[in-house]
């Protein structure tokens, strides 16, 4: 019985195919508009294509067209192409800061909490380990990420730059799609905020300029929103969707900037160096 089961349903299985077959032959013969494509490599146009000159550093775009055809005039415009052609990577690592006192009224009172300062020791501890040449430590100048990166700081080489930047302080970068009930600020935050962080993302991710020889490695020390939104513009993702990512405290998001002027995300929201009692996000 149980033989003549499975011949039932590979011979029902076997009609359906063939049913499916001949229903799509019928639609397919009779009705075009109906015919389907048997995969995506089948005249496939791509939704959005990437924008190459992203950072108005592509070599074509900065290069003065050549004068005529002429062969000198050709050879030269590529000669000046070849030498404006980005030759090294630049990393960038968006450190987001660690736990915060939300309660406070001011900005000087949400300082890190005692697990925000842990958290912060373990990324700092994580950075070392890496065994990177860092070249410079951004930090934003709100409290929680001042403390976040003098307590990071400490575990890296004495001679490293830190730098402030008011650009890289916390807000609202555009309105987020979906919305979200709970947080709405009024358009007027929009409208302020949005120009300091996009003024913050050209301030940072660009390709390497064609005299840098070797690879650089930057860290910014800044807040979720920013980071969010930096990393759907390097992306090109519609940065509307910026609110659809979540970040860990303390957490590592790393990007490299290649020559080409291609972006690639190696990391995102990396707290697999804590154990799992120090990992919270809110």
């Amino acid at each position: 019985m149980a033989t003549f089961s499975r011949l039932h349903k590979i011979a029902l299985i076997g009609l359906g195919a063939v049913g499916g077959g001949l229903a799509y032959y019928h639609i397919g013969k009779n009705e075009k508009k109906f015919d389907v494509q048997n995969s995506w490599t089948t005249n496939y146009t791509p939704s959005v294509k990437w924008e190459k000159n992203w950072d108005h550093r592509e070599p074509e775009s900065i290069v003065k067209p050549a004068k005529s055809n002429k062969p000198e005039d050709e050879n030269r415009f590529n000669e000046q192409v070849e030498k404006a052609k980005s030759k090294a990577v630049r990393h960038l690592f968006l450190i987001r800061h660690g736990q915060y006192h939300v309660d406070g009224t001011t900005d000087c009172e949400r300082t890190l909490t005692e697990l925000g300062r842990q958290q912060a020791d373990i990324t700092g501890k994580r950075l070392a380990e890496l065994d990177i040449k860092w070249d410079l430590l951004v930090r934003s100048t709100m409290t929680r990420a001042q403390e976040t990166a003098k307590i990071i700081a400490k575990h890296l080489p004495k001679d490293i730059e830190i730098k402030d930047c008011q650009l890289l302080e916390e807000g609202a970068p555009i309105p987020p799609e979906p919305p979200v009930g709970h947080w709405r600020p009024e358009p007027r935050q929009f409208f302020q905020d949005s120009a300091r962080i996009e003024a913050a993302f050209r301030r940072y991710f660009y390709r390497a300029p064609p005299d840098q020889t070797h690879d650089t490695y930057t860290l910014l020390v800044c807040h979720a929103n920013v980071i969010r939104f930096f990393v759907c513009k390097a992306l090109q993702f519609p940065p509307e969707a910026w609110l659809r990512i979540s970040l860990n405290h303390a957490s590592i998001t790393w990007l490299s900037i290649l020559p080409n002027g291609n972006v690639v995300l190696r990391s995102l929201s990396d707290t697999g160096h804590m154990e799992p009692k120090y990992i919270t996000s809110r």
